[in-house]
């Protein structure tokens, strides 16, 4: 099978939905097929929106023979017109989440909506990564085509953590240890759990793992760790490449990813497998993994108040953090890899092409 995919910039780069790419585009090249990677450059959302009268891309593409163009959704500017041009090649979206989701101006979110769409409208099929995200595109179109759902995996980081452990650090002594793990950008909520934990009192510590991929975000979430006074509680240790994070996410409590919308969240899948309960949001996929209550508490976006509560009680409820640490290790363990969600993506492919 010849399969063409295309993203913007390089398939390096680091977050969930590149994650996801990249492991299904590792395993068809390991199952024998050929993957053509076509990388449009990354731009200004006007200029993307010019790709779609690329001559040049339109027989670049074209001239691949493939027998299925996947692309991401992502790429939805360049590709809602250009499409309709690509005749005689499957197309299948790969749909982490709509961008329409996520809060815009107010000027500025019609207009995203009408342009996702119209590409929804354009391609044969969809990949999702969770149920959410396929009810928001079937909300969009009024229907629904051939499709396949493959959660993502949550053991790239291959965690080794037994009850036993999980029993042993909550009962441990010192603070609580919560950890974020995120590119730094205002849909993960950092700025949120910061407020949250500002006011939830003494017997806590957070480490922050992720790039500035939005500096100015970035500047001012650490202005305001420092305004509250909790320069000495939380640190910020930047990208931390797997060996790094894997050590730390075995030493700490809590994943604690507060975001404003997330289409699936690998990272609390990812957290699941040291035995860490999650603190995320109800708006996205979220609750799709996390049970309140159970494996991780849910809140509203934004709801400052209501996280710090459940900070508190974490942190003096031991039995409960142990409880809710071992329920997520449960989940976990009953998750599909990577491996299996790709191999359903291919199974899918060859179904479409076959």
């Amino acid at each position: 099978m010849r399969v063409g995919l295309v993203i913007y910039g390089p398939l390096s780069t680091m977050s969930g939905g590149f994650m996801y790419d990249r492991k299904i585009v590792e395993h068809l090249r390991e199952s024998g097929d050929e993957v053509e990677v076509i990388s449009l450059p990354w731009d200004s959302y006007p200029r993307l929106l010019t790709h779609n009268f690329s001559k040049e891309l339109l027989r670049k593409i074209s001239g691949l023979g493939l027998d299925v163009l996947v692309q991401d959704e992502l790429n939805h500017p360049s590709l809602f017109r250009l499409n309709r041009s690509l005749w005689g090649i499957p197309k299948v979206s790969i749909v982490h989440h709509l961008r329409s989701k996520e809060s815009h101006p107010g000027w500025a979110k019609p207009f995203y909506r009408w342009v996702e769409t119209r590409y929804l409208e354009t391609v044969n099929a969809f990949i999702f990564n969770s149920r959410t995200t396929r009810r928001d595109v079937a909300e969009a179109l009024g229907d629904m085509k051939g499709h396949v759902i493959a959660y993502p995996g949550g053991d790239r980081l291959k965690p080794d953590v037994t009850p036993q452990m999980v029993i042993e650090r909550a009962s441990g002594a010192g603070p609580l240890r919560l950890v974020f793990v995120g590119n730094l950008i205002s849909r993960k909520g950092l700025h949120t759990l910061v407020d949250a934990l500002a006011i939830s009192g003494p017997g806590w510590r957070l480490d922050v793992v992720g790039s500035d991929a939005d500096p100015g975000y970035a500047a001012k979430v650490r202005a305001k760790v420092a305004e509250k006074g909790l320069t000495e509680r939380v640190t910020f240790r930047g990208a931390l490449d797997d060996s790094a994070l894997r050590d730390l996410l075995i030493e700490c409590h809590v994943l604690a990813v507060p975001s404003s919308y997330e289409g699936f969240g690998i990272v609390y899948m990812e957290g699941m497998g040291f035995g860490l309960p999650a603190l995320a949001t109800r708006a996205g996929a979220a609750h799709e993994t996390i049970e309140h209550g159970m494996n991780g508490f849910l809140i509203a976006p934004d709801d400052v108040s209501g996280l710090a509560q459940h900070v508190i009680r974490l942190i003096q409820d031991r039995a409960l953090l142990a409880e809710m640490g071992l329920a997520a290790l449960a989940v976990y363990a009953d998750h599909p890899t990577w491996q299996e969600s790709a191999e359903s993506v291919r199974q899918f492919l060859l179904e479409l092409t076959g």
